[in-house]
């Protein structure tokens, strides 16, 4: 990170420079999607490639996730390393069948003789005034799957890193951006690297209660933490990065450290991952504990349309202060 000190680019702009690197480095990479090509795809994550790299290489397709997954599972089983990119999570539900009864199978089935290096680029998360259609966090449906790798990079240099890191992957591989990340600046390394799927980071340093997130919530997560420093409270917050597969190992030190959990995240609360990763520290680290794991997370509802409802929907950095006053009786 010491040479990336010199130079910042935004979230949108190291999805652009991750794909650039992708293809330069790998003649059988191409990234297909909706308007991908001409328009540089809807948030503009693949501005200019076009240009540099010609329509055989960045490729629009019709309306259709149902094909567009269909094309990338094809193209990865007979030897090409796709990338494609379903604009919206929400759209998922259009090829699900695809994505759970072909791409997280297909190695299996075939006895691992059948390698399927398939990256699939998506955007998450509300706060844009979208609406229930473009704003949904639905990655606990892929982590899910068995068959899959699931990331979720919080910083322009995690989506450069782990873009990177998932197109050199022999697995299909979902790396879900965050839309209200986009124009997030930040450090990044003008030259390839990879962010290791499988490893969480410790952001912040802390001894007295544990945040776990990931995504856009990280960053509310830090912010809580630093309001509670104020008080005397120091949290420690983890990014867990890569969800599946997930480092344990990492949350259940820092329990271990500070007796106390919180987990956040924007998706609803209700059957969230954070079920899962509460059910994992009240396994692992359970005598260690000195309170309840606690949750954040989205109401059990639609993203509203309303811009000041959606602001009320949102976990951010003041909920999850509160909820991590409560955990301590304060």
């Amino acid at each position: 990170m010491a040479e990336a000190a010199q130079r910042e680019i935004t979230y949108v702009g190291a999805i652009a420079e991750g794909a650039r690197t992708i293809l330069n480095e790998q003649e059988g990479a191409f990234i297909a999607g909706e308007d991908v090509a001409g328009a540089g795809g809807v948030f503009g994550s693949y501005r200019g490639l076009l240009d540099e790299f010609g329509s055989d290489r960045i490729v629009d397709t019709p309306i259709s996730e149902e094909g567009i997954v269909g094309l990338g599972v094809g193209a990865a089983a007979t030897g090409l390393r796709p990338i494609i990119d379903i604009m919206f999570m929400d759209f998922m539900g259009e090829c699900m069948d695809e994505i759970a009864n072909q791409m997280a199978k297909m190695r299996y089935m075939f006895g691992g003789s059948a390698k399927l290096p398939i990256t699939v680029v998506t955007m998450s998360g509300a706060g844009m005034n979208m609406a229930a259609q473009h704003s949904q966090s639905l990655e606990v449906w892929l982590c899910h799957l068995p068959g899959l790798k699931v990331v979720t990079p919080a910083t322009p240099y995690d989506a450069k890193g782990m873009l990177i890191a998932a197109a050199r992957d022999d697995n299909p591989v979902f790396v879900v951006m965050n839309k209200l990340s986009l124009r997030n600046q930040g450090p990044v390394p003008e030259e390839a690297y990879e962010v290791p799927i499988g490893a969480a980071e410790v952001v912040r340093a802390g001894d007295d209660l544990t945040f776990v997130s990931y995504s856009r919530m990280v960053s509310e997560a830090v912010k809580a933490a630093e309001a509670l420093s104020a008080d005397g409270i120091e949290a420690e917050v983890i990014d867990l990065k890569s969800l599946q597969p997930m480092d344990t190992d990492t949350v259940i030190e820092s329990v271990q450290k500070t007796h106390r959990a919180v987990v956040v995240h924007e998706a609803v609360r209700f059957a969230g991952l954070g079920g899962e990763i509460a059910a994992q520290i009240q396994e692992l680290a359970f005598d260690d504990l000195d309170a309840p794991v606690a949750r954040v997370g989205a109401p059990f509802s639609p993203v509203p349309f309303s811009s000041v409802l959606e602001q009320t929907y949102l976990p951010n950095a003041d909920k999850i202060a509160a909820e991590a006053r409560q955990l301590l009786g304060m």
